[in-house]
């Protein structure tokens, strides 16, 4: 199963239909935000997908990003995820705090540790833990990216909008 992940959108519709877009095609049925969708119109572009998604520290109003997801059938989880995906098991931050985000990674407790927040897409494993910051969908300061992740594989692809 190829999940999406993105983070950092920012209000930025072209580039979050281009993401959109870009998961269609990779056949993804659920994907993963990291967080600072900022505004609640942001949401309605993802229904027809299982998304989860957290808190970053731009979301502005939280309580009509909620009702949002609702309306979506998505899943918002506060300022933390942690999920099984096809027997991956998942956790998701914003990344706000980097020694939180080292923590999440270096405890052995997840497969995958995914945040968001500096707008850099990096991939990294430690042990049996895979890292990936997707980079930023908005792409205002450089590239637009997002990242795929296959639960089979375990393989981790970013890509540029």
């Amino acid at each position: 199963m190829k999940i999406g992940i993105i983070s950092d959108t920012h209000d930025h519709i072209p580039n979050l239909k281009k993401a959109l877009d870009l998961f269609r095609l990779q056949g993804v049925r659920t994907i993963l935000h990291a967080g600072d969708l900022c505004s609640p119109f942001m949401v309605p572009p993802f229904e027809g997908f299982g998304l989860h998604a957290v808190f970053g520290n731009n979301d502005g109003d939280h309580y009509r990003i909620l009702q949002k997801m609702d309306d979506v059938d998505g899943t918002h989880h506060g300022e933390f995820c942690s999920l099984v995906i096809d027997g991956r098991r998942i956790a998701m931050y914003h990344g706000t705090q980097p020694e939180i985000t080292d923590a999440l990674v270096k405890c052995g407790t997840y497969d995958l540790v995914i945040s968001g927040h500096t707008h850099e897409a990096v991939t990294r494993k430690e042990a049996e833990t895979q890292f990936v910051n997707p980079g930023s969908a908005h792409g205002f300061d450089g590239k637009a990216t997002v990242a795929l992740f296959d639960t089979q594989t375990q393989k981790i692809e970013i890509m540029e909008l």
